[in-house]
């Protein structure tokens, strides 16, 4: 079969199923009951597209690529099998900013060859073609701002960049859209410049890219990051897709649309659940404390605490019980023993469900995932919307680990900085036990008065130690 003819038929046929596979393998991620099947479906989708790719391409030197390969699944293969739950936020960041340092490469590399080693004696546009041009100046905007972006949210989510609290600089918003209309102006001169004097304002915009990254992250407090994350997601997919149009692959265009458009609507899902609009979380300063308080333990005053035993007690008489979990649970590895906990109540007589709230945890479905991992029952886990209702009628509930999004402050205090914000009513319930290490904020910075509610006791430990506590009581009951 000659190469014409592969170009021609073969690899359309490859991109339309590779795509097809991608649609619903993003589709079945949207469940946890599907989500490794549609993991799997996109897995083999994204090897049909190398493998067309690579049809495309011809008879080249595989050498780069094959070594490239090896070295990305080596790298791929090392982070899936060693990073922790807790970690996966960051994880999806880092791989954001791959994607995007990745995008901004390839369209420098292609400026480099057309451009600067082929037409030095053209112009920009007549050398790529106009279209092209402006798609390489997008990528490489859109890429570099989504690499530095994404590794300022990972040092962010790891606490390692003034523990994920804000960093506003002085006249910020004036820098920061300084800066983006500077490289603006420096990208449509690059595309009108002679490919001589050129390099300057591709590199010039290169570093632009950079710094507005940084720029664009660092006044976003740790409250907020899930939404940055999931936004530097749609930023690395936008990126992709425009060196699609670089290289003129159309399935890069469309895989890299498909992430833009995914990353988006995910974003606008977790602003609604923090009832913040898109503009809030960009302008930042959200989870400033200002004094040094911001919700420290010497602001509680009637915080009740009690051990595992007398919760014991109180269970042991509970006709319904709502679990609910949050990142508390996810560092502690504490999914097994909450499950644990729930089959001895069940056992028991006693209803028990889990109340998750989209923001639960450092990303959307993490709290899904992780009780997954411990064979938690699908149906037990209600959102938001269908266990509020419930806690009214609930005799106990039991908060693993989550702080600002069981607040009632959100909904009783319309100072606060949270003021708004959905929230799971676990106040309603008749006893609330709270397993904390503590009484420090959540990523908001701000107290809790759900600590010191009347029917709220404290149950101060690490998540996992708690639960087997708990569960040996109960077992003695």
């Amino acid at each position: 079969m000659s190469h014409a003819l592969i170009q021609s038929t073969v690899v359309p046929i490859i991109y339309l199923l590779s795509t097809v596979l991608f649609i619903f393998g993003i589709k079945q991620l949207s469940k946890v009951r599907t989500a490794r099947r549609g993991n799997a479906l996109a897995g083999i989708g994204m090897l049909l597209a190398i493998i067309g790719s690579l049809l495309e391409l011809g008879w080249v030197d595989y050498r780069w690529i094959v070594g490239g390969m090896l070295v990305g699944t080596i790298v791929g293969a090392a982070f899936a099998i060693r990073v922790q739950m807790t970690a996966m936020p960051e994880m999806v960041a880092l791989f954001n900013g791959f994607g995007g340092i990745a995008s901004a490469l390839v369209g420098m590399s292609v400026y480099w060859d057309l451009v600067v080693q082929q037409s030095a004696s053209g112009r920009v546009y007549e050398a790529l073609g106009t279209e092209a041009a402006v798609a390489v100046m997008l990528s490489i905007l859109v890429g570099g701002v989504t690499f530095t972006g994404s590794l300022i949210a990972l040092f962010k989510l790891q606490g390692s960049l003034k523990k994920g609290q804000p960093i506003l600089l002085p006249a910020r918003h004036f820098i920061t859209f300084g800066l983006l209309l500077a490289a603006f102006v420096v990208g449509g001169v690059a595309v009108a410049a002679a490919a001589s004097e050129s390099v300057v304002w591709v590199l010039a915009l290169g570093a632009a890219s950079l710094v507005l990254g940084v720029l664009l992250t660092i006044p976003i407090g740790g409250a907020d990051m899930p939404v940055v994350v999931s936004l530097l997601n749609s930023y690395s997919g936008v990126a992709a897709s425009m060196t699609g149009f670089v290289i003129g692959n159309p399935l890069l265009i469309i895989a890299g649309a498909m992430v833009g458009a995914a990353g988006l609507i995910l974003t606008q899902i977790m602003c609604v659940a923090m009832n913040r609009s898109l503009l809030n979380v960009l302008v930042g300063g959200f989870g400033v404390t200002e004094g040094g308080g911001g919700g420290a333990s010497d602001e509680y005053t009637t915080v009740t605490s009690c051990g595992a035993e007398e919760a014991a007690m109180v269970l042991e008489n509970a006709e319904s019980v709502i679990i609910i979990p949050g990142y508390g649970l996810a560092v502690a590895q504490a999914q097994h023993a909450v499950r644990e906990l729930a089959d001895l109540l069940k056992a028991r007589g006693t209803r028990v469900t889990y109340g998750i709230h989209p923001v639960a945890g450092r990303m959307p479905g993490h709290m899904n995932v992780l009780l997954a991992e411990a064979d938690v029952p699908y149906e037990d886990l209600l959102e938001m919307d269908a266990i509020n209702p419930e806690f009214k009628n609930t005799d106990v509930v039991i908060v693993v680990g989550a702080n600002d999004v069981v607040n009632p402050a959100a909904t009783k205090d319309p100072s606060s900085p949270i003021a708004g914000m959905p929230i799971l009513n676990a106040h309603e319930a008749r006893s609330v036990f709270v397993i904390k290490r503590s009484l420090s904020p959540g990523y908001a910075g701000i107290k809790n008065e759900l600590f010191e509610y009347d029917n709220t006791m404290m149950i101060f430990g690490d998540a996992k130690k708690v639960l087997q506590d708990l569960i040996r009581e109960v077992k003695e009951l």
